[in-house]
């Protein structure tokens, strides 16, 4: 196993690259697939207790998306 970092570096990388193919309307099964990835880097580095409520929201809203539900609408800042 590499250093603590390696793995959160690796987890930050897939979750953006997902949420970037979310933002640029690519093939809901690729997006899933990242955040997957992100979960089982996480295992890996065992940091699925931090980084696991953040990936299942995330696939929550897939399938929300997938079951045609409009994306949320964000917080006002």
């Amino acid at each position: 196993m590499g250093a603590p970092d390696d793995g959160r570096a690796k987890i930050q990388r897939l979750l953006v690259t997902g949420d970037t193919r979310l933002k640029q309307g690519v093939a809901t099964a690729k997006v899933r697939e990242s955040y997957l990835a992100a979960l089982e880097a996480a295992k890996e580095s065992g940091l699925e207790d931090a980084v696991g409520p953040l990936v299942e929201l995330r696939l929550a809203d897939l399938d929300a998306r997938e079951a045609g539900a409009p994306p949320p609408v964000p917080p006002a800042a």
